[in-house]
């Protein structure tokens, strides 16, 4: 019995001792790993973060009537580039029962009152005329002469004021029931001129349109938007975790994707104070101001556009791929591994710069002829084959 346990037991030593010289015949088998090399280039890298917007113009202007009324007549549409003072559109009154007839009674309560101030100024007039002729004969003295010619001024005074205010409520009759009146010349109110020069860049509303002047209670209609379309601007909106890297006055590479190839240079100059929560996340609006443009590419307002904020720019430096760079375990200090002989290769301490994510800028460490090993290349999966 005690026989047969022991031959068991130095089969299965013998057995094990098999397995696993045949195992290390395997691994002596293997091909060793070869690691390949890369050098340092000249690059430029530049650090960026990215904003989404469109392309607006920095000033737009509202035009809108300062009358009531309906549309009669348009004279401009979107695209017209147009002057100051030029003429846009007409517009035919609708007067206001209740306005005209509120009118209406000022006129007559004016004349009223113009009748009454000359009856009062004949009156003075009268006085007037007798005292000065007793003062002419020495028959009042100068005082009493003084107090008739003062209040026959008086009396002139209160009714040239009266025909003032009549002819005012005339004017205003004639305008709440036409839009104009004589004396107004350009300043019609049924005229809509442009405030400034510029591009249309909407006419929103039509011949035969209502539209409500603009006033305290109402902020009016539009009737057109002008606005200097070679004066634009970058709108867009970044995340808080990137508004704490960017400042005003740095620079804006734009690109519009409905401008292929080309991309417009700004200069960053608004951060919003305030964030604003969109669907959770807290965004900050910024504008940049695009750099004069050539003639060739127009640029219409309202276009989506990116706008890459360039944090920092390292032109015509040393670097390498990012993933070629280690760091020490204990001391968190970057380095790269060089190559002094066949598959053999050294620890050399680095200094990095600016970083774009895939390449980074090599301050010091290495020279443009050293082989950098490519420490974490991918081992290529195995190959299997088909029936």
């Amino acid at each position: 019995m005690k026989k047969s346990v022991t031959v068991i037991i130095l089969i299965a030593i013998a057995v094990f001792f098999a397995i696993a010289m045949f195992w290390l015949w395997q691994k002596n088998a293997e091909d060793p790993i070869t690691y390949e090399t890369e050098t340092p280039s000249t690059q430029t890298i530049v650090r960026k973060t990215v904003a989404t917007g469109s392309i607006v113009p920095k000033e737009e202007v509202l035009i809108k009537p300062n009358i009531s009324g309906i549309i009669d007549e348009i004279f401009v549409e979107a695209g017209d580039v147009i002057k100051r003072g030029d003429l846009i559109a007409q517009v035919k009154v609708v007067p206001n029962v209740s306005s005209l007839t509120s009118a209406k009674n000022n006129i007559n309560a004016a004349r009223t009152q113009v009748e009454t101030a000359r009856l009062a100024f004949e009156s003075q007039k009268s006085i007037y005329n007798r005292q000065k002729e007793l003062f002419d004969k020495g028959v009042i003295s100068a005082n009493e002469f003084d107090q008739a010619q003062l209040s026959y001024d008086q009396a002139l005074q209160r009714y040239n004021q009266e025909k003032v205010n009549l002819t005012g409520a005339r004017q205003n009759f004639d305008i709440i029931k036409t839009g104009t009146t004589s004396g107004l010349g350009a300043s019609a109110n049924t005229e809509i001129r442009a405030t400034v020069s510029g591009m249309v860049l909407d006419v929103p509303v039509k011949t035969g349109n209502q539209v409500i002047e603009a006033n305290n209670f109402n902020d009016g209609t539009t009737i057109a938007t002008l606005a200097d379309v070679d004066k634009m601007i970058f709108e867009g909106k970044v995340d808080e975790s990137e508004v704490g890297k960017i400042k005003e006055d740095l620079p804006l590479e734009i690109t519009v994707g409905a401008i292929e190839n080309k991309k417009f240079d700004a200069v960053l100059d608004y951060i919003a104070p305030k964030g604003v929560d969109e669907n959770g996340a807290i965004q900050f609006e910024i504008k940049g101001t695009l750099k004069e443009q050539d003639s060739t590419t127009f640029i219409r307002a309202g276009l989506s556009a990116n706008a890459s904020i360039i944090l920092a720019k390292a032109e015509d430096v040393l670097a390498v791929r990012e993933a070629l760079v280690q760091y020490d375990p204990k001391t968190k200090e970057p380095f790269v591994e060089v190559a002094v002989g066949e598959q053999d290769f050294e620890r050399r301490d680095v200094e990095l710069g600016i970083s774009d994510g895939i390449n980074v800028e090599i301050k010091s460490g290495v020279s443009k002829d050293d082989n950098i090993k490519v420490w974490n290349q991918l081992i290529p999966a195995p190959q299997f084959g088909g029936r």
